[in-house]
């Protein structure tokens, strides 16, 4: 074994795709298993990155001067571990979040949507992305393109949206860069420094920080398992200094409570009274199979309806389907978008378009349908007391008496588990509520997560401990 690597000395050379077997050599044991191993480091320590295809077998084979058996192996052992996919004539790749170690620190605090059962997310990219490709001139594609959507994407977004709000001319919707730039650009254009919203007292982080950046408050308003109080959002929104009111209605981030349609009507029709702005963000519905209206539906004048790819499909795509107030209001949010944001990204527009229109949309969402479903079931046994609906791909767990929100993530890391507590989510002045969200989609395997959720059950068990520390990072 010495004189083989001592003989193979660095022949891996300048060729960066090469460069990792330099890390195979004075490993112990047969020649394929130091070659799995070396590529397990690699990935590991970032040298080589999810999506990096990997040199031929037979390639290795010849540069290592082994038998193509011995290659072969080692890339089904790194197959068998996760580390890597492919398939014939396309070639072997680094997986995504290849690197997540049963032993590790479980990420429980990015809301993703789960891995799509029955679904290649990387095949149908690379498919759909060369399609594109081939239909259109990559210059034009690649250039600046003025407006909020082409009219075929925005006839894309209005399908999307069809099972929440109904059929809509496709010209008054607009295509955004994610939620966060729709919704800083509502912000920017319909509200003013020192003025207010009206939001629920665990609310989305993204809108505390974009609500900070424009100069407004936050006032939280009392809520229920419906969400807001009807009497209490009445008095709220009759203040002088408000602006508009912002609600998560379906799988409410964090807590994952559902807004019943009464509850809804009452929202809709308190806005309306007061002649206040309604900001809709609705990034689940589409994950249940048949999704209550959108508020947009019940005061159309008054509200604006965000509904973001990035947790039904990927994050990835950056994409979001605006439906603004009919009218002035539309052209205003257009002009903000531009100056904000300028112009959704082409390819990634074409993308998402070219899958709705195909169904191929519909067939990733159905896999993360049927694994956001899995997952919440692993949840409900292991974690009876969580909240949530059965579509939800996070779940609020309360934890009274677990001390501070820095003892609770410092109790998580003890226990293997990243997670993101409740001052997260707060609204300054909000009563307390100690809890953590739990993010079901992040964790690739579903045996990581119920090892993650099995030491979550525990130390909801647990006392609370000693000491603090810690800071919550980023939360979507």
């Amino acid at each position: 074994m010495y004189a083989f690597w001592s003989s193979f000395a660095s022949m891996a050379g300048k060729d960066a795709s090469f460069r990792w077997l330099d890390r195979a050599r004075d490993r112990p044991g047969p020649i394929y298993l130091a070659l799995a191993q070396a590529l397990e480091a690699a990935i590991r320590e970032g040298e080589l990155q999810p999506g990096d295809q990997l040199p031929p077998q037979r390639a290795v084979a010849e540069r290592l001067g082994v038998d193509f058996t011995t290659v072969t192996r080692a890339y089904g052992a790194a197959r068998a571990r996760g580390l890597v996919e492919g398939t014939a004539g396309r070639g072997t790749f680094v997986r995504a979040r290849a690197d997540e170690d049963d032993a590790g620190l479980v990420d429980l605090t990015m809301n993703l949507p789960p891995p799509p059962q029955g679904v290649s997310l990387g095949a149908l990219l690379r498919d759909t992305t060369r399609a594109v490709l081939e239909r259109g001139d990559p210059a034009t594609l690649m250039s600046y393109h003025p407006g909020a959507g082409t009219l075929g994407q925005k006839v894309a977004a209005a399908a999307w949206l069809a099972p929440v709000l109904g059929q809509l001319a496709p010209e008054r919707l607009l295509i955004a860069p994610g939620a966060q730039a729709a919704l800083s650009a509502v912000l920017a254009a319909f509200t003013r420094p020192g003025q207010a919203l009206v939001v629920e007292p665990l609310t989305y982080p993204g809108l505390k920080a974009a609500a900070s950046l424009h100069g407004l408050a936050l006032i939280p308003c009392p809520v229920d398992d419906q969400g807001f109080m009807p009497e209490d959002l009445e008095r709220l929104c009759a203040g002088p200094a408000i602006a508009g009111v912002y609600l998560v209605p379906t799988a409410q981030n964090p807590t994952a409570t559902v807004m019943g349609l009464a509850r809804r009507r009452d929202v809709a029709r308190i806005v309306q009274a007061a002649g206040v702005w309604l900001i809709e963000d609705d990034p689940y519905s589409r994950l249940f199979d048949v999704p209550l209206p959108g508020l947009a539906t019940l005061a159309p004048e008054r509200a604006f309806h965000i509904a973001t790819l990035s947790k039904t499909l990927s994050p990835g795509l950056r994409t979001a389907f605006v439906a603004p107030p009919p009218g002035e209001a539309a052209m205003r949010l257009a002009e903000a978008l531009r100056a904000t944001a300028l112009m959704p990204a082409p390819l990634m527009s074409a993308v998402v378009a070219g899958w709705i229109r195909d169904g191929d949309a519909d067939a990733l969402l159905a896999g993360v349908r049927r694994e956001a479903r899995a997952r919440r079931a692993l949840a409900a046994r292991i974690l009876p007391q969580a909240r949530g609906p059965a579509e939800a791909i996070h779940v609020w767990l309360d934890l009274p008496g677990h001390g501070s929100p820095a003892d609770l993530r410092l109790m998580g890391q003890s226990r293997g588990l990243s997670l993101v507590a409740a001052d997260a989510f707060a609204v300054a002045d909000a009563p307390s509520r100690p809890g953590v969200r739990i993010s079901l989609g992040g964790p690739a395997k579903q045996s990581v997560l119920v090892a993650a959720l099995t030491a979550l059950a525990d130390l909801a068990r647990a006392a609370r401990p000693p000491g603090a520390g810690g800071a919550p990072g980023l939360v979507v």
